[in-house]
């Protein structure tokens, strides 16, 4: 039976933290920017966590063991413990360990948090294809990864070895702008080798179910920032999302937005999983939301109203996604966006 498509933002008359029981909350543009904590962040969650909602910490970057981001969570004053952060080296470690015999040794190419995550499933991490590797694991190792450590994957995977990457994005974003990711590393690998690894980070299931085994959520909603790996990767799990704009995704790509990268819902930033979020509904030729009302006219998409400007982009994102049915919306949203400041 197929998925219906998404053409419209959500309404819900509960706040979002009393209608779901887990935050999967990704950190990097949602939490936090830079290592200093998001506007509205540290009290947006605090307030969902003292109203009985758990707070999960879901991460791409395999660099930095769940120790190590609890305790930068709780210095930016967000009380978090080590069994409350998922990362795709978990994911991928789960992964490998579904796949060969306990005690294996893996070639790791990457940082600590992928050693720490291979040992807790009982596998022996190795730095060379010369130790009798059974698998290669690789994961984002941070800028001192040296170009060796590619060219050692390069030989083990050559020899046939089964390959696994934590996660596949191709930049992540640092203090000084955006730097390559572990997926730009994997494309060295890829080809040198031919090969093609079995990957296990967002928007992939086995990361999704890493979260779910983790937390035992019930009914989560997955918060993030991104469209292609956030909101993805609740499309493939078959939960609910809210997107925030106080990451890497502006009012352009939401509008422009295929079936799998539509959000359940839309906010400013994380107090909106503290509130209701209001009903986008149709009228006549187009759809209202608030004191806005938007169109698909002849080549653009049209806005006419006032009110709050997230009550807008709700109107537009439905004008949207309803024009482009399974498809990207094409169409110029450029003036109607200028109109709300996004």
């Amino acid at each position: 039976m197929s998925r219906s498509v998404r053409t419209r933002p959500e309404g819900s008359g509960r706040a979002l933290s009393e209608a779901y029981d887990t935050a999967l909350l990704d950190l990097d543009g949602v939490v936090y920017a830079g290592g200093s904590a998001i506007v509205h962040a540290v009290e947006s969650l605090a307030t969902a966590r003292e109203g009985g909602m758990r707070l999960a910490y879901v991460t791409n970057n395999a660099l930095r063991t769940p120790d190590a981001v609890a305790a930068h969570l709780t210095e930016l004053g967000i009380p978090a413990e080590a069994g409350d952060v998922i990362t795709s080296a978990q994911a991928v470690a789960r992964l490998v360990a579904e796949q060969v015999p306990q005690g294996a040794r893996v070639l790791v190419i990457g940082g600590e948090g992928l050693r720490v995550a291979l040992r807790e499933r009982g596998l022996v991490p190795v730095e060379s294809a010369d130790d009798d590797p059974v698998a290669v694991v690789q994961g984002y190792g941070g800028p001192e990864l040296t170009w060796g450590r590619f060219a050692e994957a390069s030989y083990a995977v050559a020899r046939g070895l089964p390959w696994f990457a934590s996660n596949t994005d191709l930049t992540i974003p640092s203090g000084r702008g955006i730097a390559p990711g572990n997926g730009a590393a994997v494309e060295v690998v890829r080809i040198a080798t031919g090969a093609e690894p079995q990957v296990a980070g967002k928007p992939l299931p086995p990361m999704h179910r890493e979260t779910i085994l983790r937390t035992g959520a019930e009914r989560p909603l997955v918060v993030g920032d991104r469209l292609d790996t956030d909101i993805e990767g609740a499309f493939n799990g078959e939960v609910d999302s809210l997107l925030v704009l106080t990451g890497v995704t502006d009012g352009a790509r939401l509008l422009a937005a295929p079936p799998r990268h539509r959000p359940t819902y839309v906010d400013a930033d994380l107090r909106g999983m503290l509130t209701g979020q209001p009903e986008v509904v149709g009228a006549g030729d187009g759809f209202r939301c608030g004191g806005w009302t938007a169109t698909a006219g002849a080549g653009e998409l049209e806005l006419e109203g006032d009110g709050g400007a997230l009550d807008g982009l709700r109107a537009l994102c439905a004008a949207a996604w309803t024009a482009a049915g399974d498809g990207a919306c094409e169409l110029d949203g450029g003036k109607a966006l200028a109109r709300l400041g996004l």
